[in-house]
């Protein structure tokens, strides 16, 4: 990231991801449902809004409401949308990622 280091953690990097993967229908459950089908885990939808908080409050997310809906007594849903700078940290996660795994030999590594 330009001149700013920033780690994400691995949750915020599964969330992040789901969040890219869904695009402009990406919200709290639609969210949860898209880390359980790709990843198995189970997590709760109150781990989810308190990632997408600390997310959108790093600038890595921009919340936006949708229409009201009659299923939800008239209220609207709150989606987020990823931003550049969102963007940037996974990019850099994945660089991260990358350099760190570069000549690693799992098979050389001593175990205990």
């Amino acid at each position: 990231m330009a001149g700013r280091v920033t780690y994400l953690g691995e949750f915020e990097q599964v969330v992040l991801l789901a969040v890219a993967r869904l695009g402009a229908d990406a919200y709290g459950a639609s969210i949860r449902r898209e880390i359980h089908a790709r990843s198995g885990r189970d997590v709760t939808i109150g781990a989810v809004h308190a990632t997408l908080d600390r997310l959108a409050g790093k600038g890595f997310l921009r919340p936006r409401h949708g229409p009201p809906l009659p299923a939800r007594a008239g209220r609207a849903r709150k989606y987020v949308d990823l931003t550049v700078p969102g963007v940037e940290a996974l990019e850099e996660a994945r660089r991260l990622q990358a350099v760190m795994w570069s000549g690693v030999s799992l098979r050389k590594a001593r175990r205990t």
